[in-house]
């Protein structure tokens, strides 16, 4: 360790950047280095491999040299005593060279520096990951059925989802699924049509994508009748697409010409068994000018070894995919829709929220600081269901007993019939040892089953201290679902949440997805449909489809649960019962951590509600100002349709129309840890008026800005307003320099940033723009 630090401190004030200790060493191709010892140079090419084991390393590339696959870059990582996976992932985002990232890796540091980065990365190009280690051998011992159910392997696959990037399970996976994602081809969905010469691997294909969880296209009566007039009577009529073992070039090009139109399928698999009576090639030939100049989801596969050599180096030839069994096509149209999904979720724009519940941090806190007072660490039931209750989760009424006749009272109370439930600290799971009973209907039966029950726990677990009894009304609600919604507290990420189908057999079940706060609802469905319980939740038979909404509402309260009490280790709810007509906490419980114990940040910043604000003008204008929001993507367009085309070329340096979705998203889908918006609205307004930005490096020492107001509000002291808000805010976070480049022209810019104390410097060899600078480590405006 001493060796280490000393290594850094001497590399610091050369700002030296330091790869290691104990690896191979790094390869860049392109630039003709080798500084490793690594067996041999590989070949100039567009795949950039990271690895954290020198080994791993070497044997990629023997294989990849047998293959003629080439690099960009090769990176062994080693201990990571200086550059990791962040660092890497930042530089290969912006590498010219670099087409596709994949990693190897057995731990990731810094987690948040590694989603920041990852997240920007997979926004640019393909990113594909294996993660050595997928045991539940990691997860650590919890006191909760969530901290059980969130082993360290499901927590790693939410944090390569939620960064969009693509996880595989081998090293021959990893650069499969890097060739595929390389020629550019892009599903929309997971419906796959499949054309082939011969039934039996036609077969083979549909199990493997009912394994990979796909779903065969429903080919349409249009489809149907074109494919009924071009193929012979034998074909299958349906899909796959059986076009018979004689099939010449001809028939394959017709029967591809119809698919090609098919709306119901997302990508076709196109698949030829070698056969006496007809030509591989030949089809091969009439595949791709059937296809001609058309960006189609199309992949192929060849089936043999010696006849299929020369179809396949077309195919190579026009960046066709080919594959050489069908489980390895369907594998990678698995990756491809696959990567589509999280893409998908690392883009989507978020429904604007729904008018905000009345939740009450205070109220959960005064009951965590009570709890915190009597020494204990396991909130009682009651008082979980007060912290709850306070963020708006429906929970049901209860009354707390000391004794049996206390608790006969209260059922009385209540109205039979009633649940019965043992009130202890030292008890973590109540069924466990008898403390459960339900369906009480009689004032007797509540007192007998009260003493049965102080008889049962003293047998099971005589050092328990007991308190009471926890009497609450029988909740009827036929066919309604047991679901689990939970906080646990990983080691590396901090805390996750975890979804799935509960019960008292909730870790025997299994059905369990893993998501890391914040969710919003677009993320909070992902993580339910990812569970098998979702198929019953939409309803099935006679039973009516649960209220996906409430359930979607429970997991982002939960989130915001999270993210306010820092205090809370371990939280479940289990069961949440939900039916048509809602949810409702049956059972809750909550661990908080010990005085003094700090929790780990949230892997991904929250939206810092906290810099919330109101200011005034010059002229005595007032405006919200608040960080940008995902959902500030269509007031954002507004905006800018709604100022001049020279405000806009001013800004973004170029006339820019249509304003569409990828570039909007990456202007209101920030980084929070990484970046920083504001925008201005009018009070009680919706409608965006001034944005200011903040793009910070990834160390944290220099940042770029960019500002823009509304052409109707320029000259009114806004935009001054703004740039004073963002430096103190790059101030608060210890950025020591910020800076951008505009145009010549932009006069009011200029001047602007001159009375701000900004330096105008010449931006290299390009004339028409200069380069503004400030540096933030003296005083100023």
């Amino acid at each position: 360790m001493a060796l280490k630090q000393a290594m850094l401190d001497a590399a610091k004030p050369y700002l030296m950047r330091i790869v290691g200790p104990n690896c191979l060493g790094i390869l860049a191709p392109h630039m003709g280095i080798n500084a490793s010892f690594a067996h041999l140079t590989p070949a100039k090419g567009d795949v950039a491999f990271v690895t954290q084991s020198g080994a791993v390393a070497t044997s990629i590339l023997d294989w990849a040299s047998a293959r003629g696959i080439g690099f960009s870059h090769v990176v062994s990582l080693g201990a990571m005593s200086d550059v990791d996976f962040g660092d890497m992932l930042d530089y290969l985002a912006l590498d010219p060279k670099t087409r596709s990232i994949l990693l190897y890796v057995e731990a990731v540091t810094e987690v948040r520096k590694f989603l920041s980065a990852a997240r920007m990365a997979s926004r640019n190009k393909p990113v594909v990951v294996v993660k050595a280690g997928r045991s539940a051998a990691g997860a650590k011992a919890a006191l909760s059925h969530t901290g059980a159910l969130a082993g360290a392997d499901a927590v790693y696959d939410a944090a390569f989802r939620r960064a969009g990037m693509l996880r595989v399970a081998t090293l021959d996976e990893l650069f499969q699924a890097a060739g595929t994602l390389a020629t550019g081809i892009r599903v929309k969905g997971d419906r796959l049509a499949i054309l082939t010469n011969g039934g039996g691997i036609g077969v083979l294909a549909v199990d493997a994508l009912a394994a990979a969880n796909g779903h065969l296209a429903e080919l349409s009566e249009t489809t149907l009748a074109r494919l009924n007039e071009a193929l012979p009577e034998a074909w299958s009529h349906a899909n796959p697409v059986d076009i018979l073992g004689d099939a010449p070039g001809r028939r394959y090009a017709l029967a591809l010409e119809a698919l090609l139109d098919e709306r119901g399928a997302d990508a076709i698999l196109i698949m030829n068994c070698p056969a006496a009576v007809a030509d591989s090639l030949d089809a091969a030939r009439a595949v791709v000018e059937t296809l001609g100049t058309r960006q189609a989801a199309v992949l192929t596969c060849w089936l043999g070894e010696g006849a299929p050599d020369e179809a396949r180096h077309l195919f190579a030839a026009q960046r066709l995919p080919t594959y050489e069994t069908p489980e390895q096509a369907i594998r990678a149209f698995s990756h491809l829709f696959s990567y589509r999904r999280n893409q998908q979720a690392l883009m989507e724009t978020p429904p604007a929220l729904a008018e905000a519940v009345t939740l009450d941090p205070a109220k959960a806190e005064a009951v965590i600081d009570g709890v915190i007072a009597a020494g204990r660490r396991v909130l009682t039931e009651p008082e979980a269901v007060a912290v709850l209750a306070a963020y708006d989760i429906p929970t049901v009424p209860a009354i707390v007993a000391r004794t049996p006749a206390e608790a006969s009272q209260a059922a009385q109370r209540l109205g039979f019939p009633v649940v019965l439930k043992i009130l202890s600290p030292d008890i973590s799971h109540k069924s466990d040892v008898g403390g459960v009973q339900l369906n009480l209907a009689s004032p007797g039966a509540v007192t007998q089953a009260a003493e049965d029950m102080l008889a049962a726990v003293r047998r099971a677990q005589p050092e328990a201290r007991v308190e009471g009894f926890n009497v609450q009304p029988m909740i009827r609600r036929p066919g309604a679902h047991e679901l689990i919604v939970g906080v646990a507290e990983d080691s590396l990420f901090g805390p996750v949440i975890v979804f799935g189908q509960g019960g008292t057999a909730v870790e025997v079940i299994g059905d369990r997805v893993v998501g890391l706060p914040p969710l919003n609802p677009l993320l909070a469905r992902d993580m339910i449909a990812s569970t098998r319980v979702a198929r019953l939740l939409r309803g099935y038979r006679d039973r009516p489809a649960a209220d996906l909404e409430a359930v979607t509402a429970t997991l982002i309260k939960v989130s915001q649960l999270v993210s306010d009490l820092t205090r809370v280790v371990e939280l479940d709810i289990n069961p949440l019962l939900t039916d048509a007509s809602g949810v409702i906490a049956l059972d809750a419980r909550i661990v908080v951590r010990a005085e003094g114990d700090q929790r780990k940040p949230l892997a991904i910043r929250p939206y810092p509600q906290q810099l919330e604000e109101e200011i005034e003008t010059r002229a005595g204008q007032r405006y919200c100002l608040r960080p940008i929001r995902p959902e500030d993507e269509g007031a954002l367009v507004e905006m800018l349709r709604n100022s001049t085309p020279e405000d806009v070329r001013m800004r973004f340096f170029a006339a820019i129309k249509p304003f569409d979705h990828a570039f909007a998203a990456r202007l209101t889908q920030i980084d929070y840890d990484r970046e920083m918006a504001f925008v201005a609205t009018s009070p009680g307004e919706s409608a965006i008026v001034g944005v200011v930005r903040l793009s910070a490096d990834p160390d944290k020492e220099k940042a770029e800005f960019a500002i823009m107001v509304r052409s109707d509000k320029k000259g009114t002291g806004l935009g001054y307003r703004l740039m004073q808000r963002l430096l103190a805010y790059a101030r608060e976070n210890g950025i020591r320099q910020v800076f951008a480049d505009v145009l010549r022209d932009n006069h009011p810019m200029r001047q602007m940033a001159a009375a701000l104390g900004f330096v105008t410097q010449p931006a290299g060899d390009t004339v028409d723009v200069v380069t503004l600078s400030l540096d933030l480590t003296r005083s100023g405006p």
